[in-house]
Formats: structure tokens, sequence, C-alpha cells
């Protein structure tokens, strides 16, 4: 269904990297801003809707495993048998809910967690799709792929759905695992899986589809380069998991000869539809190739810090102006401020130093350095007109409670600064995706009139997590 024209006035919002004042915003019939105009006479908004807070764009989250906010806060125990714990046995724990989990129950989970990225002020999920197959490795994978689907549209939050190459255990492996049987596929059964859910979902607002190869290690060089071509004559874009760990790294190079995205780099044909998922362990010259070749790298702050992976090197990639996105990944934090935060403090706390971004960008500000960085790659990530409040992109914004504790009393110039380093969440009054709104007064709904649907959503996340770890 289409939308009807929208007119909307707020005294302050965010345009083209800055506050601006008395802001006349129009939303045309299919969800796109088609006039934006600052410094608005009284007269000329008479008609419209009042904004009752600060204004910004809505952010993509780039880099999403929606089934994974079912162990969030459940993986933070040492391991019975001792030793070190780091992603490779947190990741045999995470496998425990990747193989119980049923398309009901993905359902409940992503719709809950959909609902929260929507109050911590995202608009838009890259869902980095890899459950393909039933609890015993058979089934119809497109069963889990619109379980997300009808997630997304029953709260209201835009989704670019990735359904994820994953075909071996690790590098030189024949296969997978028999507890990654759910992850199984083929080039061939990944490209019709992504027609089926483009024919499922043909008239839905605000949903698309990309592909995704899960990583380098789980994903050997034929079929990788036969799906990144079918991805570039769809015009799709394409995500992978890249340089996360340094074990990974040195297994790319005993088997290659090449540090993963340095293989990348020389065998893929890297371009603006790329996505490259943390690259924490990188060089100079990769993350330079990266930039020159236009592709972008998503950076998820909290889930590399929760597992231990290390500290993205920020610094030297906006030297070579480089794009990038934020995720939240494993989801234990659900908020785009406190990703921000995280990715500025784990810079200050590697070079000890103050305000690290802004220095990088060039101006005052570290959290519209931040933003800004967010924003530009949203795009990339989503092959979508999104990341800023301007005519042509689609009209996704965020109305801040200027009352809430954090923001109270703060001059306006730096309301967004107080927003990302003082707040503990993203204290959003409103939501609207595609001029549509998804949040009033903090709470998830349809519209100010909606019937709120967050005691359903947590009912049946409850019921959910209990099937889930009752057994």
């Amino acid at each position: 269904m289409k939308n009807e024209m929208k007119t909307f006035f707020a005294e302050q919002a965010w345009l083209q990297g800055a506050w601006a004042r008395d802001v006349l915003l129009s939303v045309d019939a299919t969800g796109h801003w088609c006039a934006v105009q600052a410094d608005t006479p009284a007269a000329a908004r008479t008609d419209a809707t009042v904004l009752r807070g600060p204004v910004l764009p809505g952010l993509v989250n780039a880099h999403s495993h929606a089934f994974q906010r079912a162990i969030a806060g459940l993986t933070e125990r040492k391991g019975a048998a001792g030793g070190d714990d780091d992603f490779w046995s947190w990741r045999d724990r995470m496998y425990s809910a990747a193989l119980r989990i049923t398309p009901q129950q993905l359902e409940s989970i992503a719709s809950l967690l959909y609902a929260e990225l929507l109050a911590g002020g995202y608009t838009q999920v890259c869902e980095f799709h890899y459950l393909h197959n039933g609890v015993d490795g058979a089934g119809d994978p497109l069963e889990m792929s619109l379980a997300l689907v009808r997630a997304a549209q029953r709260v209201g939050m835009g989704l670019t759905l990735l359904p994820t190459l994953y075909m071996r255990s690790g590098f030189g492996a024949a296969g997978l695992r028999e507890d990654q049987r759910r992850f199984a596929s083929t080039p061939e059964s990944l490209m019709r899986l992504v027609e089926g859910v483009q024919r499922q979902t043909r008239g839905l607002e605000q949903v698309n589809v990309g592909f995704a190869i899960h990583s380098l290690r789980a994903v050997a060089p034929t079929p990788l380069q036969e799906i990144a071509a079918f991805a570039q004559n769809g015009g799709l874009p394409v995500h992978i998991h890249i340089a996360e760990q340094t074990q990974e790294v040195q297994d790319c190079i005993a088997h290659t000869g090449q540090r993963p995205i340095e293989w990348l780099l020389e065998h893929a044909a890297l371009d603006a539809r790329w996505n490259l998922v943390h690259a924490t362990h990188t060089t100079e010259a990769e993350l330079k190739g990266v930039s020159e070749r236009g592709a972008a790298i998503v950076i998820c702050p909290s889930t590399e810090a929760n597992l231990g992976d290390g500290v993205f090197d920020y610094t030297g990639y906006a030297s070579e102006a480089g794009l990038w996105s934020i995720g939240s990944d494993s989801h234990v934090t659900r908020g785009w401020s406190e990703e921000l935060r995280l990715l500025e403090y784990s810079q200050r706390l590697t070079q000890r130093r103050r305000n690290v971004a802004a220095h990088c960008g060039g101006t005052a500000s570290t959290a519209a350095v931040l933003f800004e960085g967010a924003l530009a790659g949203g795009s990339c990530a989503t092959a979508l007109a999104l990341g800023a409040i301007a005519p042509g992109q689609r009209a996704d914004f965020l109305v801040l409670d200027a009352t809430a504790p954090a923001l109270l009393g703060i001059p306006a110039e730096q309301m967004l600064d107080a927003l990302v380093f003082s707040s503990p969440g993203t204290p959003c009054r409103d939501v609207f995706v595609a001029g549509r709104q998804v949040v009033h007064q903090g709470v998830v709904s349809a519209g100010p009139s909606a019937t709120p649907p967050w005691p359903e959503l947590a009912r049946h996340f409850t019921q959910a997590m209990t099937a889930l770890w009752s057994q």
C-alpha cells in the first residue's frame, strides 16, 4: 500500500552533516523525501505535522544474525572445561541455539529484536542469514527466510535479507560438520532461494535481497566467484565475514599464501556492492585496496568487544577515506549510539588520546563524524537510497526526546554529542520508516492510535526462549 503525501515540521533537523532550524519536510506517496526546506517562515508550515523533538535520519544496521538474540546474556560464563574463552568457544555455544530453533521461534525472536532495533534508532537491518535448513538438515530453506520477512513486516522494520553461502567447515575441508547441517547451501540452491524470496516479497514495502558469503574459510574460490557474478548481474549487494579473528588470518595464509583481504582483493571483483564485515585484522595496503575499489567495511563494535576479536583500525581506514557502516551482529546491544560510542572508545583506549574520529574527520564533533560515517555506509550495505534527510532518499527518521535525562538542558548544537557520549541508549521518542510512524513515544506501534504490539511480542519471545533453553 502506498503512502499519501505528508508534510512535517521540525524545529531542529540534521541536514548535510549539521543541525538546521525550522525545517519543512515533505514525503511523497512512495515514502521518499520530495522536499526539504530549512528556515521556513511560520506561514509556510501551518498545515504540517509538528515533530516534537530534534530529528535525525534513521540508521542502517548493516549486520545482524537475528537468531543470536536468543543467546544474548547467556554466553558470559567460562566453560566448564576451563581454558581460554574466545570466538571459537563462543561459536560452539551459539550452535546450540542454531541447531534447535524452528521457523516459528525464529519469527518470534526476530520480531522482538526488530522492535528493539527500531526503538534503538535503526530503520533498516541487513540480515546475514545462514539458518537455511530444518532442524534435521532438510526442509524448504524458504521457510526460514520468510520467517524473518514476516518479523520485519510485523513491526515495520526495513529489511535487506542476505541468504548466505556456507559450504565447508574450514579451509581445506571437504564439507560441513554435522553440527553445521542447517547452514548447508550451494550457489545453485542460494540462487533459487533469493529468487524465491523475491517472488514472495514482490510488492512488500521496505524489503529487498542480496547475497552473503559466510567467509573464505566456509566457501571455496570457485563457488564464491559464481555467487558474486550472479549478484553482480542482478545489481545485488554482497556481504562477507572477513579477517575477524587472528586464527582465521593464520589459517588463510597457511592454505592460500595470502591474508584474507589480500586474497579477496586479488581474486574477487570488489566494487561498491561489496561489504566486508569486521575486517578487524588488516594491513595498511588492504585498507587502501578496499577503499580504492569503493567497497565498504561493516564494523560491529559491541560484538567484536564481546567476543574479544580485537580493535578495528579506524584511524588507518579513515586516512584512506574508506566507506563503513555499523552492525549489531550478535545483538548484545541494540542501539546505534552505543555502537558508535564503543567504536570511538576502543580507539581512545588503544591510542591513549581523545576525540579520535573528530581528528580523523576534520570537524569539531566526534559524534558527527561517526554518525555521518555510519550513514554513508548504509546505502552500500543495502543498495538502497538511505542515509540522509534529502530529496530522493527514503523518509526514515527519528524524533529524539529532548526531555530524556541524557539530553536535558543540552544546547541544541551539541545534542548529537550528548546522544552518543552521555546517553545509555538512544532516547527516541518517535521513529518513522518510509514516512510511516512505527514507534510512538518510545513504544513500537503502527501509529499513535494503534494498540502497542509489545506485550504480544514479549510473550511470544518468552515462549520461544523457554522452549529453546528448557531442553
